[in-house]
C-alpha cells in the first residue's frame, strides 16, 4: 500500500469502528420533531439537544418530517417519506416515534379505525430491521390551537392518545407521556402547536432519561405471583388483577424494570388522576393495589396490608415502598408507615385526610354521614369516643416526622371538603417544628377535585429524587438553547451566536487576567462582547476592574449544566484567564432543581476547572442572593446551596459567597441593588457586587 494513503486508510478504519460502536438513535415524527418553529432547529431540534447531552457514544439521527401522518390513508403519510426510509436503513438501537399530531385533523378524522393497525405495522417494520432495536412511542403534545378542523386537542387526547396507548399494550413497546409534561406549558408553544427551542429541551431531557435507564433486565414479576390473574392494559402497561386474603390487588408492571425493582403502592380510588403513577412506570417502577376499603386504617387494614407487603417481598420488589394517598387514603398510608416505619420510601399524600374528625365527622364541613358511621365501626367507637378520637395521623405528626422519611401534600387552597386548615396546614407545622422533612404544593383555586397536578413532574421528581432515581441534569453538561429577544441580545441571536461571541472576544485578549462566567447577571457586566444590548453593570466593573485585562462570560438563562457544556467545548482553556469568577446556579431553581443538585452541578465546574485550567484561580460566589423577603422559598433553597457548598471548600478554589452588601438590616433584599424579580441586579447592585470581589481578585493576581 502507498505511505501517504496509509495514514488516511487508518483513519477511515478507526473512524468507521467507533462509529459501529455507537448507540444510533432514530427519531420519527413530524414537524416537532424535525423542529419547525425552533430557531436553529440544526442544534435546537429536541433530537440534537439530546444528541448533545448522550455525548460521543450515541448517533441521534433526526428523521422527522414536517405534516406527516401514522396513518397510510393521511393526507401525508410518513411511510411515503425518504425520512422513512433512512431510519429503516439506519439500523437504530432506539427508535422515538413521534406521530399522530397530524392524524388530529379533520381531513384524517375518517380512518382511525386504521390506526392501530397502520402503528402496528410501523413499529414491525421496524422491529423486522435486522436488530430489534427499542421501540419506544411518544404521546403528542397538546395543541393549543381553537381551530377543531385543523389540529385539535380535544381529538389528540381522546382519539390519538387511547388508541396509542393501545398499540402499546399490545406491542408491548415502551410508552413516554410527553402530553402531561405540556399541559401547563403553553408558553413554550409560540404558535400553538411547536414547542420553542426551550420545549425542545423538555422533550430531550425526558428522552434522555429513558435511554439512560439503569434497568435490571428481564423481569416478570406475574409470574411470581401465584394467585388467578386477569391481564389488561393500564394506560398502556400490562396490568395483573387478582384477590389476595379476600382483597381485590393489582400489579402494573413497568416495560423495563429499574435496577433495584422499586414500587409505588397506591392506598386507595386507583386509576383516578393516574400522571403520576404512569409518569413513574415509564421510569421503570411497579404500580400496586391492595383494598382495604372501607377500613380507615385500622388494625384489620394494617394488618392486611403487612401481609400484601410480604406477598411483594416475595415477589422482590425493593423493600421500601412509596406511599401513595389520595384523600381518605392519607389516614391508610400515614397509619400504615408508622406501623413500618424501615419499609417507607417517602409518602406522597393528595387532599389527605389527616383527621377523621375533619372529615368524614366534619368538625368545619359538612363531613360525610356514612362513611362517618363506617368509621366508628372500624374503631368500635361510640359516638363520644368518636368525637375525642386522638390516633389520627394528625394527632401523631411528631412522631411521624422522627420516622425520617421525606413527605409531599399536595392540596387545593379552598378545600371545602378535607378543609387544609384541619389536616395538612397543622400537620405540616407540627413536622417542621419536629425536625421532619415535609413539602407542601399549594393550589390556590382548587377545591378537593382535581386530585395530583396535570403536569406531574414536580410530584415525580420527589418521588425519584426520595429514592435515588433522579437524573441530575445540573451536572449533564448541555448547550443552552434560549433565543428570547427579552435576554438582552443584539438582532434575532440565540445561544449559539452568544457562545461563539464570548469565544472570539476571550481569544481576541487572550491571556486574560479576569474571567467573569456565569448566566445572565453576569452577562449584565457586558464586557467587550460584540453582541449584546444590555450592559447595567459595565460601567461599575471597568471602573474597578479596568486596569486588568477582563472579560464577561455570562449568557442570559444559562444553568450550571450549560456552563460546564460551554467550558468543555469552548475556547476557556485556551484564553488562559489568570481568574475566573464563576457565579451560576439561580436559573437552575427554574427546573425545580433541589439544593443539592444545584450544589453537585456547581462542583462539577469546579472539577472541571481544576484539572483543565490548573493555573487559573477560581473565585466561586455561587448563586447570589434571590428571593426578595429573606423567608422567601427561594431564599431557602439558596441558603441550602451555600451550606452544602461551605462543606467541600478546599484550596482548589476561593470560596467566596457575596451576600451582606445586597441585603437591608432585615434580610430583605435591597431594593436599590436588586430588580423586582428578586434576581437581577441594578447598577448599584454591580457597583457593590465589584467592590466585594475587588480585594479578593487583587490579591489573586497580585500572587501570579
Amino acid at each position: 500500500m502507498n505511505k501517504s494513503i496509509l495514514p488516511i486508510f487508518l483513519f477511515i478504519l478507526l473512524w468507521t469502528t467507533l462509529s459501529a460502536q455507537k448507540i444510533k438513535i432514530a427519531c420519527v415524527g413530524n414537524s416537532i420533531t424535525y423542529g419547525a418553529g425552533v430557531v436553529n432547529r440544526e442544534k435546537n431540534a429536541y433530537p440534537a439537544q439530546l444528541q448533545a447531552m448522550l455525548g460521543n457514544n450515541y448517533q441521534v439521527m433526526n428523521f422527522g418530517v414536517s405534516g406527516t401522518t401514522l396513518l397510510k390513508k393521511g393526507n401525508n403519510p410518513y411511510w411515503n417519506t425518504i425520512a422513512y426510509k433512512k431510519a429503516l436503513e439506519s439500523k437504530p438501537d432506539i427508535v422515538f416515534i413521534k406521530l399522530g399530531t397530524n392524524d388530529s385533523k379533520f381531513i384524517n378524522r375518517s380512518f382511525y379505525n386504521e390506526f392501530e393497525s397502520d402503528y402496528k405495522e410501523l413499529i414491525k417494520s421496524f422491529s423486522e430491521s435486522g436488530i430489534h432495536p427499542r421501540i419506544v412511542l411518544l404521546l403528542p403534545i397538546p395543541s393549543f390551537l381553537a381551530d377543531s378542523n385543523s389540529i385539535y386537542d380535544p381529538v389528540i387526547k381522546q382519539q390519538i392518545i387511547p388508541r396509542i396507548k393501545t398499540v402499546a399494550y399490545q406491542t408491548k413497546s415502551e410508552i413516554i407521556d410527553l402530553y402531561s409534561l405540556f399541559l401547563d406549558q403553553s408558553d413554550l408553544l409560540p404558535d400553538k402547536i411547536h414547542p420553542s427551542s426551550l420545549g425542545a429541551t423538555i422533550i430531550a431531557k425526558r428522552l434522555y432519561e429513558a435511554v439512560k435507564l439503569n434497568e435490571k433486565g428481564a423481569y416478570d414479576i406475574f409470574s411470581l405471583l401465584k394467585e388467578d390473574k386477569k391481564i389488561s392494559s393500564f394506560n398502556g402497561f400490562e396490568c395483573a388483577d387478582f384477590t389476595f386474603s379476600g382483597r381485590a390487588c393489582k400489579v402494573v408492571k413497568p416495560k423495563v424494570t429499574a435496577i433495584g425493582k422499586p414500587w409505588v403502592w397506591r392506598a386507595r380510588f386507583w386509576g383516578h388522576e393516574p400522571q403520576t403513577d404512569v409518569s413513574l412506570l415509564e421510569r421503570g417502577f411497579h404500580v400496586v393495589y391492595c383494598d382495604v376499603a372501607e377500613l380507615f386504617g385500622n388494625t384489620e387494614a394494617i394488618n392486611l396490608w403487612n401481609k400484601f407487603y410480604n406477598l411483594m417481598q416475595q415477589c422482590g420488589l425493593s423493600k421500601k415502598a412509596v406511599l401513595e394517598g389520595m384523600s381518605r387514603g392519607g389516614v391508610y398510608i400515614y397509619n400504615w408507615a408508622l406501623a413500618n416505619p424501615g419499609k417507607v420510601a417517602c409518602i406522597y399524600a393528595d387532599a389527605p385526610v389527616l383527621d377523621l374528625k375533619s372529615w368524614p365527622g366534619g368538625q368545619k364541613s359538612a363531613g360525610a354521614r356514612e362513611p362517618w358511621e363506617d368509621f366508628k365501626k372500624d374503631y368500635n367507637l361510640s359516638e363520644e369516643q368518636a368525637i375525642n378520637f386522638k390516633n389520627n395521623p394528625l394527632d401523631r405528626a411528631k412522631e411521624i416526622a422522627k420516622l425520617g422519611f421525606p413527605m409531599l401534600h399536595v392540596v387545593g387552597d379552598v378545600d371545602d371538603v378535607v378543609p387544609i386548615a384541619e389536616n395538612t396546614t397543622p400537620f405540616e407545622q407540627q413536622v417542621l417544628v419536629a425536625g421532619g422533612n415535609i413539602q407542601v404544593i399549594h393550589k390556590p383555586t382548587i377545591n378537593h377535585h382535581p386530585h395530583s397536578l396535570p403536569n406531574p413532574t414536580p410530584i415525580t421528581n420527589f418521588i425519584l429524587h426520595a429514592t435515588g432515581y433522579k437524573v441530575n441534569f445540573a451536572k449533564i453538561p448541555a448547550p443552552g438553547a434560549e433565543y428570547r429577544s427579552g435576554a438582552g441580545w443584539t438582532g434575532k441571536d440565540d445561544w449559539w451566536a452568544q457562545f461563539d461571541n464570548i469565544d472570539s472576544v476571550m481569544m481576541l485578549k487572550a491571556p486574560l487576567d479576569v474571567l467573569f462566567l456565569g448566566n445572565s447577571i453576569t452577562q449584565g457586566t457586558g464586557g467587550h462582547r460584540t453582541r449584546l444590548l444590555y450592559r447595567p453593570g459595565f460601567d461599575a466593573f471597568n471602573q474597578v476592574f479596568g486596569n486588568f485585562k477582563w472579560e464577561s462570560a455570562g449568557i442570559a438563562g444559562d444553568r450550571t449544566q450549560n456552563v460546564l457544556w460551554r467550558l468543555q467545548n469552548g475556547a476557556y482553556a485556551k484564553a488562559r484567564p489568570k481568574v475566573m469568577v464563576l457565579t451560576i446556579g439561580v436559573n437552575n431553581f427554574i427546573d425545580n432543581d433541589d439544593a443539592d443538585e444545584i450544589a453537585s452541578g456547581i462542583l462539577s465546574i469546579v472539577n472541571w476547572v481544576n484539572i483543565n485550567m490548573p493555573a487559573t484561580k477560581l473565585v466561586l460566589t455561587g448563586p447570589l442572593p434571590t428571593g426578595i423577603k429573606k423567608n422567601e422559598e427561594r431564599r431557602k433553597k439558596y441558603n441550602q446551596i451555600h451550606v452544602l457548598l461551605t462543606k467541600v471548600s478546599n484550596k482548589s478554589f476561593v470560596y467566596l459567597p457575596i451576600n451582606e452588601p445586597f441585603m437591608l438590616p432585615n434580610g430583605d433584599l435591597d431594593p436599590v441593588k436588586y430588580g423586582s424579580d428578586g434576581i437581577h441586579l441594578q447598577a448599584e447592585g454591580y457597583r457593590a457586587w465589584a467592590q466585594a470581589l475587588k480585594p479578593t481578585i487583587t490579591k489573586l493576581l497580585d500572587n501570579k
